[in-house]
């Protein structure tokens, strides 16, 4: 039996509130605005307004149009008037005292067929729905901030909603152009249960002092293609918001990822709950301003405590896709490079596929054919570590094996001149053990790019606690010639971008494992929901299953948390040999090349 959605309350006009109270009027509903505070009331009436005059401006709307969907908004202090609603939409603070008091009133105003919708993202529905007289028709239907921009939207069902109510809320996303994702009820659901814990372990990473808030923002936005760093992402939220939805997964789960960092916990105390008090993780121009102004914390610009050593020619190590990709910034920056791999077929290999990259930016008018000549001149294929007896940085991106590099290393410090920066570009192993395998650990760094090279802004700049400061300031000045952006980060497993990708990858095969959400689902949440650029199963395929399992390993080996243990699934797949992309079969099957 089809339920029909016409006339919708909303409860609640706060920023959420007044956000979906919108998007149902342009969509053709009837809309009972509802807040026992007038302010709120009038602020959700001016928002609508203004929204809708600037899509007249913008031709999206016509004037008739505008006042159409205006006039199909009205707002009330007194929850009666919800009385003719087809289905109520509660989007009142996170407090189950405060949404049972609502429900329980609803349950004595509204029809029978009434369906009711909490917009929680942390509280039990199922909670809420067994504490009113009808739990069948009590469901979740979490919208995401901001509303009229946000496509997703999740649908929770309880152990006691009825699939009508379901199927009439799906049917109504759908006509707002939203895309729905029917989930069950656990707290975070799917968006904001994989991406709390990223958050969360985001705030601990920085309360360590083991990065910087910019770097790590940096580290994130850069090395993932993320629209917003975890921090100022946790400032936007609000971070009493975020350690109440941190709260509600750790009573349901008891994993440690999700226990908030204290420091969630302290800024909230003290009132600095991010971008609406004006402080959080940053100082803010004004509450409620977007604006970023300098504090104490924030580093000066071009302030080293070192002077660099001179860097004119550079030797990367390696002949696979990294090398190449490695070689072609350096050549293009104006550096002499010096190419070297295991033979001098292996080295011309991987210049020819340079020259077809520069050929690519050619053909898309990214460079000119002259200036393609001049960075291929200046790369010397090269069969022999021994070419790189002059080079003042030195550069391997060779198997990510440890004892490989180590062998690597012991060469270089033979044949490398005293005084040269020598760089691994591991993402995993420790850089300590390659420094440790030369004579000279002080002028070992790490220097992580990411893979494709010429493309990814970031390079993780990783010291060991031998590394010299000399050495340290080198690597950041040739970054930055470079046209990289450099953030540093102790020798520790992941280093900044993994060590917070990769948890946040097993969260999402742990769901898949628990029949929680399918594949697609999840990878649509995190696309629309959280703005990810890839779904966590089509990163996972193109990443590879394999390389995968070897960084949660490694993670889970350095920290010891049980949270970090590698999925079963994962390890099943990795052993029956589906890699993901490049074996045709990984979390999903893809056509023979």
């Amino acid at each position: 039996m089809d339920i029909p959605l016409h006339t919708i309350a909303v409860v609640g006009l706060g920023t959420m509130g007044t956000g979906i109270a919108e998007v149902l009027a342009r969509g053709g509903r009837e809309v009972i605005g509802i807040d026992v505070s007038p302010e709120a009331a009038g602020r959700a009436v001016a928002a609508l307004e203004a929204s809708t005059a600037r899509a007249v401006q913008r031709d999206r709307l016509t004037g008739q149009e505008r006042l159409d969907v205006l006039a199909r908004f009205r707002t009330f202090s007194d929850l009666q008037a919800a009385a003719d609603a087809d289905l109520v939409i509660e989007v009142v603070p996170e407090s189950y005292e405060t949404k049972q008091q609502v429900f329980r009133a609803l349950d004595t105003i509204v029809r029978p067929t009434a369906v009711l919708a909490t917009g929680t993202n942390a509280l039990s529905v199922t909670r809420l729905a067994a504490d009113t007289s009808h739990p069948e028709r009590v469901l979740g239907l979490h919208f995401f901030n901001p509303a009229p921009a946000m496509k997703l939207v999740e649908v929770v069902s309880s152990v006691l909603t009825a699939p009508t109510a379901v199927d009439a809320v799906t049917v109504l996303a759908r006509e707002l152009g939203k895309e729905p994702v029917a989930v069950g009820d656990r707290p975070g659901f799917v968006a904001d249960g994989l991406l709390f814990g990223y958050l969360n372990q985001a705030a601990a990473m920085y309360e360590a002092k083991y990065a910087s808030r910019e770097d790590i923002d940096a580290a994130m936005r850069l090395g993932c293609g993320l629209p917003m760093g975890p921090l100022a992402l946790l400032d936007l939220i609000g971070i009493d918001t975020a350690r109440t939805v941190l709260e509600a997964m750790y009573t349901a789960s008891r994993d440690r990822l999700h226990a908030p960092a204290p420091i969630l916990k302290q800024l909230g105390n003290a009132g600095l709950t991010g971008r609406k008090s004006g402080r959080g993780f940053y100082t803010y121009d004004a509450p409620g301003s977007s604006d970023v102004v300098r504090d104490a914390l924030t580093p000066l610009d071009g302030v080293q405590a070192a002077t660099a050593r001179p860097v004119a020619s550079v030797g990367v190590a390696g002949s696979g896709t990294m090398a190449s990709g490695i070689a072609e910034v350096f050549a293009k920056a104006g550096y002499d490079v010096v190419l070297a791999a295991r033979s001098p077929e292996k080295a011309d290999t991987a210049k020819a596929r340079i020259a077809k990259s520069l050929a690519r930016s050619v053909d898309k008018g990214r460079m000119t054919a002259a200036a393609r000549d001049e960075t291929l001149a200046r790369i010397t294929p090269a069969g022999s570590l021994d070419a790189f007896a002059d080079v003042d940085l030195a550069v391997e991106a060779v198997a990510e094996d440890l004892e490989v590099k180590q062998q690597l290393f012991g060469t270089l410090d033979k044949v490398c001149k005293q005084g040269a920066v020598l760089a691994t570009t591991t993402s995993s192993l420790p850089v300590i053990a390659c420094a440790r395998a030369t004579s000279r650990p002080q002028d070992v760094i790490g220097m992580h790019f990411f893979n494709p090279a010429p493309a990814m802004k970031l390079v993780e700049v990783v010291r060991t606690v031998l590394t010299a400061d000399d050495v340290h300031a080198t690597v950041r000045e040739v970054c930055t010639a470079v046209r990289k952006h450099p953030v540093d980060c102790g020798d520790r497993a992941g280093f900044i971008v993994n060590a917070l990708l990769f948890p946040y990858l097993n969260n999402a095969v742990k769901m898949v494992q628990e029949h929680y959400a399918t594949l697609d689902d999840i990878d649509a949440a995190m696309k629309l929901g959280g703005g990810y650029p890839m779904g966590p199963f089509e990163l996972l395929d193109v990443v590879g299953l394999d390389v995968s399992l070897a960084i949660e390993r490694v993670l889970h080996r350095e920290f010891r948390d049980p949270g970090l243990a590698p999925a079963p699934l994962l390890e099943h797949l990795v052993a029956a040999g589906c890699l993901g992309r490049k074996t045709g079969r990984g979390f999903r099957e893809y056509a023979r090349r």
